[in-house]
Formats: structure tokens, C-alpha cells, sequence
């Protein structure tokens, strides 16, 4: 991982999924409106469909054009992809933000100029974040913690 990556670790205070989510929809509007490429990285098959529903419906004035990552290229149209661990292909060149709602880093982390990791209060899920939070700071980054009561509280920039 480059030495100029920023990872910041976004916790929410409650363990409902859909507010990680929600949070992820919220992450990936901003960083689309400030002319960013996104991707967000899931766990499994099933989730990322749940989250490309979410990425439509999650705000009634929101629009975020988005897509299931197959290559670079789609970059060019689509300003936010998503994968997860079923689908092999991540990205193997250089992108603005990585949203990681997996439990794992994924191996296109290395490629994000800036990491978003989203962490709730669920006991397993918490632990996956320390886990990852450790190896962040075993590559010689410094990992920001940004303690959020909300899923709609304000997000720094």
C-alpha cells in the first residue's frame, strides 16, 4: 500500500446492517458528487445485490450511477462499482475511494488512494475491524477513527 493512502474507519454506534449500508450509499453519493471513482466491496453475492437495490432507493433525491465491476473501463461511464468475493475481478489500477463493507482488505485496497471502512457495533463485525485496523497499521498507515451515532450523521470530508 502506497505510503500517501488515507484510511479512515467510520463506526456507528448501533449493530442494524442496513445502517452500515446506508452509510456505504451516503459515502459513495459524496465521493460521486466530488467527482471520485468508488468502489465498494462486499462480502458475498447476496449482499451486493442488496446494496445495488439500497444505491437506488436509499435517499428519494439521490442518484448514484453505479454497477457491478467487471473492468477499468467502466470507470469511464459509471463512477461507482461494487464487488464482493464471489466475483474475481477488483481493480488493478489506480482509484479514488475504496468503501469496504467486507471483512476482510480486499487485495484492490492497495490501489484506493483513500479507504472507508465501515464498522457497526455487532460483536463479529467489530472484531473484523480491529483485525483490519491492525493490518493498516502493520503497512505503516495511521488509521483515523470517526465515532458516528448515526448512519445519517455528518460525514468529514
Amino acid at each position: 500500500m502506497a505510503a500517501t493512502q488515507r484510511v479512515d474507519f467510520f463506526v456507528l454506534s448501533g449493530a442494524e446492517e442496513r445502517s452500515r449500508w446506508k452509510l456505504a450509499c451516503r459515502l459513495a453519493e459524496q465521493q460521486y458528487l466530488a467527482g471520485r471513482r468508488v468502489f465498494i466491496w462486499l462480502e458475498d453475492r447476496q449482499s451486493l445485490e442488496r446494496l445495488d437495490e439500497l444505491l437506488w432507493t436509499f435517499a428519494d433525491r439521490s442518484f448514484v450511477p453505479h454497477e457491478i465491476f467487471a473492468q477499468a473501463q467502466q470507470w469511464q461511464d459509471t463512477p461507482v462499482l461494487m464487488g464482493c468475493q464471489s466475483l474475481p475481478a477488483q481493480p488493478v489500477q489506480p482509484y479514488d475511494v475504496l468503501v469496504n463493507l467486507g471483512s476482510a482488505i480486499p487485495a484492490s485496497a492497495e490501489h484506493a488512494t483513500r479507504i472507508a471502512e465501515l464498522v457497526d457495533a455487532d460483536e463479529p463485525r467489530r472484531r473484523a475491524g480491529r483485525d483490519r485496523f491492525r493490518q493498516y497499521r502493520d503497512r505503516g498507515l495511521a488509521p483515523q477513527t470517526h465515532a458516528l451515532a448515526a448512519e445519517d450523521a455528518p460525514l468529514p470530508t
